[in-house]
């Protein structure tokens, strides 16, 4: 023979066994003692809560032939008639499945004939499955009952119940169990049939059965069937980390995993959903919190570094999925992307994403200034060789540390590289003008001489500086020519004097580029090509101007020579003219070429 399971064996026979419902019981009691109950009575409340319990204990004490103080005495013939189900006096009806008007109509005939006991007791379970035509066969019979009749409807929905059966009811609100209540009663229970019970195993039952009695005495059946090891459960806290750091592939990885373990996508969302809940009222109203203390606290640190704006967002974000979910074919399809949503912001379009990364940007600098972004690697699993399940978005423990390695030279910033504008006073067509730019640190032991960094700039500015420029500065300067290195300093060419200034706009960048590819600053002089020759750049005549105070900047201009003006025309031997080599001459098609390195002409 099967063995009664532990919920139908410690099911509570009196009103002081009923766990958690004091103002149920005190309620019944009450009209019990003073002989005024109610002939329509509706519990509602989450499953497992005791409201089908109550109501037979309440049909007991109607019928009992020696009740003591509002309590039935489980003893006499009418008590154990009603806990056999055999009474006469106490039917009980599956209005889930025995909705219709039919079945309605055969409680109405049976309500006006007589009965062996007091009371006539019809217990109608889950009376919100009832259909329109039976909630108006029932309700007749409700306003007006035999004197000897009394109706217990139940339900875990009491917005479906129709308000005319609710004004003719009253309504007792049955509530999930205070974990601490639970957790007294699952020890007791455990300890009388001889369970051994870990504390981890313990916790898990708690979570498992989430304040429902029922839930929790089957959960803890459950265990005691796998020799005491705790249950598996999906790791909701999981869902927390990954809103909290923005980690698409670590909440992916566990709907993967809770998938793998059978369970349906519709309640893991639900219990995410409950899960945020907890961690909603844990900083809007901790008292509420229906979780042991140890989990509270866990929950409480967890809603603290997610905040609240982000758990609404997650609450009402999956609370749309789980609508949409009813009518979708493939609902993990739907909670994947709700995920992503949530867990990577440039995915989202949401106005109050933009809000809560201001905020954070704004925590961040009143704490000490903003945290460089992480780096990331693939995650590797050691098993199979292969990326992890959701490795490639999920943050490796132990990321490789930006630092130099041990042994390497210190890193000292480099001197302010110098930046080269026009005299204006003069109309000199070049000059020479010193402004902050920022260049990469270099190691002082290793900084080669000026002459040779600017002789090692000029042989590779075509194959390593131009192709590290930003687009924008490297389209600007394919149009100028390399005069060379002279002096420690690079000199280009501008075709003219307003493409002279486009340069001079980007010359920070191009001195950086210049620095990262020879590993020392050097000076970049922009002139326009003809108005200087290149031998008397950086010559001795070179007379330096004195330095005048540009608001907090100094700015010192070096002078160069002016170009000797051109003979007359009657001097030029037209015999000593030839022309230009071809090659000399860059058309625009190549000068677009080499502004976009590997890119191709397309004819059309």
């Amino acid at each position: 023979m099967a063995t009664q399971s532990l919920y139908r064996r410690y099911r509570p026979r009196r009103f002081s066994e009923v766990k958690g419902q004091e103002h149920v019981v005190r309620a019944l009691r009450n009209a019990v003692i003073n002989h005024r109950e109610g002939q329509a009575y509706l519990f509602s409340g989450p499953r497992g809560t005791g409201k089908t319990t109550s109501a037979r204990i309440l049909a007991k004490v109607l019928n009992c032939e020696n009740p003591q103080d509002g309590e039935p005495c489980c003893e006499c013939d009418s008590c154990l008639a009603v806990e056999r189900g055999t009474s006469f006096d106490v039917h009980e009806l599956d209005a889930a499945s025995n909705n219709g008007v039919d079945a309605m109509r055969d409680i109405i005939d049976k309500a006006s004939l007589g009965t062996p006991g007091r009371h006539r007791v019809y217990i109608l379970d889950e009376v919100h499955m009832l259909t329109k035509g039976a909630e108006a066969a029932l309700l007749k019979t409700l306003e007006e009952p035999p004197a000897h009749v009394v109706f217990v409807l139940a339900t875990t929905d009491p917005q479906k119940v129709s308000e005319t059966i609710r004004s003719r009811t009253q309504h007792l609100q049955f509530h999930l169990l205070p974990m601490d209540v639970m957790e007294d009663h699952i020890r007791w229970l455990a300890g009388d049939a001889g369970i051994e019970l870990s504390n981890e195993a313990l916790q898990s039952v708690l979570r498992q059965g989430g304040g429902s009695a029922r839930d929790t005495v089957s959960a803890l059946e459950l265990v005691s069937s796998g020799g005491g090891e705790p249950l598996l459960s999906t790791p909701l806290d999981e869902f927390i980390e990954a809103f909290i750091e923005y980690d698409p592939g670590r909440a992916l990885t566990v709907v993967a995993q809770a998938i793998q373990q059978g369970r349906d996508p519709r309640t893991l969302t639900d219990d995410i959903v409950r899960h945020l809940r907890d961690c909603f009222l844990s900083l809007m109203a901790p008292e509420l919190v229906q979780l042991p203390t140890e989990r509270a606290q866990e929950v409480s640190e967890l809603a603290t570094r997610m905040g609240a704006p982000a758990t609404v967002r997650a609450m009402e974000r999956l609370g749309e999925m789980l609508v949409e979910m009813r009518h979708a074919p493939d609902p993990r399809l739907l909670l994947e992307v709700a995920l992503v949503q949530l867990t990577h912001q440039a995915s989202s379009n949401d106005m109050s994403v933009l809000l809560d990364r201001l905020e954070r940007l704004e925590h961040q600098v009143a704490a000490g200034g903003v945290a460089a972004a992480p780096v990331r690697t693939v995650a590797i699993d050691p098993v199979t060789g292969r990326a992890a399940l959701g490795g490639r978005a999920r943050r490796d423990p132990n990321p490789p540390p930006p630092e130099a390695p041990p042994g390497a030279p210190r890193e000292v910033p480099v001197p302010k590289a110098a930046q080269h504008g026009a005299d204006d006073t003069n109309e000199q067509r070049s000059a020479t003008i010193e402004t902050p730019a920022t260049v990469p640190t270099v190691s002082a032991a290793a900084t080669p001489d000026p002459v040779d960094a600017a002789t090692r700039a000029a042989q590779v500015w075509g194959s390593e500086i131009m192709p590290t420029m930003k687009s924008l500065a490297r389209a600007i300067f394919a149009a100028t020519k390399l005069l060379g290195a002279r002096e420690g300093a690079l000199a280009v060419a501008a075709p003219n004097d307003a493409h002279r200034a486009k340069c001079l706009q980007h010359l920070n960048e191009i001195e950086a580029a210049v620095a990262k590819a020879v590993g020392a600053p050097v000076k970049v002089v922009v002139v326009v090509d003809g108005a200087v020759a290149f031998d008397d750049f950086g010559s001795d005549d070179a007379a330096p101007a004195p330095t005048r105070a540009t608001g907090a900047t100094n700015t010192t201009v070096t002078r160069l020579p002016t170009p000797a003006p051109p003979p007359d025309d009657d001097d030029v031997d037209l015999d000593d003219l030839v022309d230009v080599p071809a090659e000399a001459v860059v058309s625009p098609l190549d000068r677009l070429t080499s502004a976009f390195p590997g890119s191709q002409l397309v004819d059309e």
